[in-house]
């Protein structure tokens, strides 16, 4: 047991929590027969609070890291919810399997993907990580495991994922992971001239498996919205080069960097971030077509920075992602960008992906197209967020729990209206108060 300040990736906000680390269900019961309130943590990666309990007990889950079972057949995989992404793929890309849906980092754990129910560059055909995992098993407020899946206690199976830790503690899961050939992706560049563009260019990208798009969020007028769509596909071993077809499952790691100190916050300014994105953007339209890319460049660029989370400095960050339905997402990404530029306060890590259907009850995709942003923390960032609020809420969108550390109980309640029936479910079934969050106590949930 430690208590110290903890925070989530984003260094935002910073809460005094006493750390304990279960080695075993047998000590999360004790947690639990403690009676206090307790929220399971995975690596911190997610960026807000939602994996931080300053009034009870903050369970790391990264001692229960074991892999269980594989079944090759059916690319089934079991294991313990602290087995992180990155030891899954390293473990299995070299034998032809890949995680079927990934998130941008994979230093992230089982049992926190699900959480969150983690969606990916693919979410328009493959949906979320909900619709990969057969079962998990959940421990219950009781101290019972029960176990869940689209068959078997359904309902708990659905609210669990996107329910941040809320519905219990994920103690294990079966995942179902994809058949690949080569450990390199067909990546082709689309340069997208103004917002317009962009969305038309994902519309016609339907049947790539994966497309994303860099935006540059302070560019104004009839540049406004000009992005690179990046789509690709898992590379077949016949369009290698002769040298890597000897061993295509393995790619070159490469060399990373870290970010040693806090930089100063003066570095990220409007004409820094202005500078860096219009360079950025040139480069790309510089260089449209296709190219092989390995894994590590195409699904988890920003891994290769340690600790870049010190880019934004002490005070640290805020990631804002919405998503706006696809109705309204033409007019409503061009409001959100406008407000953005208009402020001058734009980010250098700016995403656009498009979302397909989706069906959970509390999960955070739906059909349409979601913005993600990075913004250092100051008090003008945080008044443009309110404003962005106001603007995702007029266009019947909603806010992604994972990235979030500062949305009001009042405006979180008109963007998430199924947060009732949420709330319903933890009462009935004991979750409240015994799972619960710094994030839960701030959106009453």
């Amino acid at each position: 047991m430690t208590r110290a300040p903890l925070s989530g990736w984003g260094r935002y906000p910073v809460l005094p929590c006493r750390l304990e680390r279960p080695a075993d269900v047998a000590d999360l019961r004790e947690l639990l027969r403690a009676g206090e309130p307790l929220i399971a943590r995975g690596n911190g990666r997610g960026y807000g609070d939602c994996a931080l309990q300053p009034e009870g007990a903050t369970a790391s889950m990264l001692a229960m890291n074991r892999m269980l079972d594989f079944d090759a057949r059916q690319g089934l995989l079991t294991v313990q919810a602290g087995v992180l992404l990155a030891d899954i793929v390293d473990a299995f890309l070299p034998r032809g399997w890949f995680p079927a849906v990934t998130p941008g980092t994979r230093f992230v754990t089982v049992g926190g993907m699900i959480a969150a129910d983690v969606h990916g560059k693919n979410h328009h055909a493959a949906g979320s990580l909900r619709r990969h995992v057969a079962w998990l098993d959940l421990l219950a407020p009781s101290g019972g495991i029960v176990r869940c899946s689209p068959s078997e206690n359904a309902e708990l199976f659905d609210c669990t994922f996107g329910g941040m830790g809320l519905t219990g503690v994920v103690l294990r899961a079966c995942l179902r992971l994809a058949p690949v050939r080569t450990a390199w992706i067909r990546q082709e560049t689309v340069v997208a001239t103004d917002l317009a563009q962009a969305m038309d260019a994902f519309e016609t990208s339907a049947s790539w498996t994966y497309t994303v798009a860099w935006i540059d969020c302070l560019a104004r007028g009839a540049a406004l919205g000009r992005s690179l769509l990046f789509r690709g596909e898992h590379a077949e071993p016949g369009e290698l080069p002769e040298a890597w077809r000897q061993a295509p499952l393995r790619a070159p790691a490469g060399r990373g960097w870290r970010v040693p100190v806090d930089l100063p916050a003066f570095l990220l300014n409007r004409l820094s971030v202005r500078a860096f994105n219009a360079l950025y953007f040139r480069a790309g339209a510089r260089a449209p077509g296709s190219r092989l890319v390995d894994w590590r460049s195409f699904f988890y660029p920003l891994d290769a920075i340690g600790d870049w989370n010190r880019i934004y400095g002490a005070r640290g960050f805020a990631q804002y992602q919405c998503v706006i339905p696809q109705a309204a997402a033409r007019g409503g990404l061009a409001a959100l960008l406008d407000t953005i530029s208009a402020a001058g306060e734009g980010s250098f890590l700016a995403v656009l992906k498009q979302l397909g259907p989706q069906d959970g009850s509390f999960s955070f995709p739906m059909r349409g197209y979601t913005l993600a942003l990075d913004f250092p923390v100051n008090p003008r960032t945080l008044a443009l967020m309110e404003e962005l609020d106001r603007i995702v809420a007029e266009h019947g969108g909603r806010i992604y729990l994972a990235k979030d550390a500062r949305i009001s109980r009042e405006r979180f309640a008109q963007t998430e209206p199924r947060a009732a029936a949420f709330r319903r479910l933890r009462q009935a079934r004991g979750m409240h108060p015994r799972y619960a969050s710094a994030l839960s106590r701030r959106l009453d949930l």
